[in-house]
């Protein structure tokens, strides 16, 4: 009994060690920012003690850092489970819920640590904002109606709205969006100056007015000798959506582009990046072309900047006509028949075809679940079959859904976005699921390269093409972000 008493104790020694290395791996990464592999070192180190709360709250910030919000509240929630005195676990599961928008439970979290806690500063601000937000959503469903609602469009006055003597900036030739006007506002941008609110406001109606009379499911047929480029996440990057110009040439019709969604938010450009975008829609409709990503949505807007930046550089009601404008971009398009583009990627359930997409009614913020959902939402697995969102949103999908999603529709291969990739690229599922992203050194941490895609009409074989984050401005991202996503925190 001693002898096998002397091993257990020795072996538990030894374990208590190895978890301490493995502990101290994560911090190494938490400091180098190399969010996933804290992840896996966390992961080892839980095999070893699967009770130990503190394991499980500091892997529930790597996935908050890697936005895998489903897993991270997940992790909080079992990090409670372990230990309800754990008062980071209340901070963790309320951020995480923050993030998907579950305004509520996380102010039931934060009014636990200010509880316990009354004297932490941060918590009762967080406290206050979050609180501040369940009111207002309260609000608006309380004074909604099922009359329809008025357009900002319909309280403008744009003829009338005099540009001030000493504004020197581009401005529309008779309310007309020209290449001329589009390479003055890129230089204005690029040097850090506002487009005048006036212009703002043209560019948005007529955009609105443009992108109301797509469909859904928007299609276009790319000719033998003609190619396209498709760009993916930009994110408030404005500088390297600059670079992608200058490496790939501007838009035109000779030289078409597809923006694959997630346009704004946490870059601290949004709105230098979704005004130029919106200028070349209106410059090449035919050959311009934009889809809705999960960041162009309120309830993204108002965590991670976009709502802040437009209220800090314009005014709340210009943020109000860019959430109209964002309920009417497509959600998909499909290229030459072959080819399906969205920004998140396939569906909860077979037997969705492009006629149930054609028949959605995108026109509202996205659902919680469905297709439209989906589209938005969800993200591709290595394992067949499907499983819980690592968001918390929508599934993922395996090489199996797709297989059968493709043969259905008698589709080649789907292009996606919506994911970090380290290439800017990946391609998935034996070549039939293709992810680009094109923010790269994404916030300003993460080291990534960017991508774009080139698709010739003669084969729609593609082509990557791979490129570096430039110098910009001493701004950082997030800077409009509501303060409850600053996740410094604890």
């Amino acid at each position: 009994v001693n002898k096998q008493r002397f091993i257990y104790d020795k072996f538990a020694k030894y374990l208590t060690g190895f978890n301490q290395t493995l502990v101290e791996k994560c911090d190494i990464c938490f400091s180098e920012k190399d969010y996933e592999n804290a992840i896996k070192y966390y992961s080892e180190a839980l095999e070893l003690n699967s009770s130990n709360a503190i394991y499980y709250s500091n892997r529930s910030l790597a996935y908050l850092r890697t936005e895998c919000y489903g897993y991270a509240l997940a992790d909080a929630t079992k990090a409670l489970e372990i230990d309800k005195n754990y008062i980071k676990g209340y901070y963790r599961r309320a951020t995480s819920n923050m993030a998907l928008g579950k305004f509520k439970a996380a102010l039931k979290d934060y009014e636990t640590v200010v509880r316990v806690r009354p004297n932490d500063k941060d918590a009762r601000m967080k406290y206050q904002e979050c609180n501040k937000i369940v009111k207002q959503k309260a609000f608006e469903r309380a004074i909604a109606s099922d009359e329809t609602k008025k357009s900002v469009v319909d309280s403008l006055d744009i003829e009338n709205m005099t540009i001030e003597d000493d504004y020197v900036g581009p401005k529309l030739e008779d309310g007309k969006v020209t290449l001329k006007f589009m390479k003055e506002m890129m230089d204005w941008f690029k040097d850090q100056n506002k487009l005048h609110r006036k212009c703002a406001y043209q560019i948005l109606v007529q955009v609105k007015d443009v992108l109301s009379k797509l469909p859904s499911l928007v299609e276009i047929e790319l000719k033998e000798v003609k190619k396209i480029t498709i760009c993916g996440d930009t994110h408030g990057q404005y500088y390297d959506l600059l670079n992608i110009f200058k490496l790939n040439g501007l838009p035109s019709e000779t030289n078409p582009y597809l923006f694959n969604g997630d346009f704004v938010d946490r870059g601290s450009f949004s709105v230098e990046v979704i005004l130029t975008l919106f200028g070349f829609k209106l410059l090449y409709p035919n050959n311009f072309h934009v889809l809705r990503g999960n960041h162009e949505t309120d309830n993204m807007n108002q965590m991670y900047g976009f709502e802040g930046e437009v209220k800090a550089k314009y005014t709340g009601q210009m943020f109000q006509l860019f959430s109209e404008v964002f309920q009417w971009l497509p959600l998909a398009q499909c290229i030459n028949s072959k080819v399906l583009v969205m920004h998140g990627g396939l569906f909860s359930e077979d037997g969705v075809t492009l006629e149930d997409l054609r028949k959605i009614d995108r026109n509202r913020q996205p659902p919680d679940s469905g297709p439209m959902c989906d589209l938005l939402w969800s993200d591709p697995q290595p394992q067949n079959g499907r499983s819980v969102s690592k968001r918390g949103v929508s599934c993922q999908f395996g090489p199996d859904v797709t297989e059968r999603f493709l043969e259905q529709n008698k589709l080649d291969y789907i292009v996606r976005s919506h994911e970090v990739k380290a290439e800017g690229y990946e391609v998935t599922h034996s070549g039939k699921c293709i992810t680009v992203f094109s923010a790269p050194n994404y916030c300003d941490q993460m080291g990534n390269k960017g991508a774009y895609i080139h698709l010739r009409g003669s084969d729609l074989k593609p082509e990557f093409h791979q490129f570096t984050a430039v110098p910009h401005p001493n701004v950082k991202p997030m800077a409009y972000a509501n303060t409850l996503m600053q996740l410094g925190m604890m």
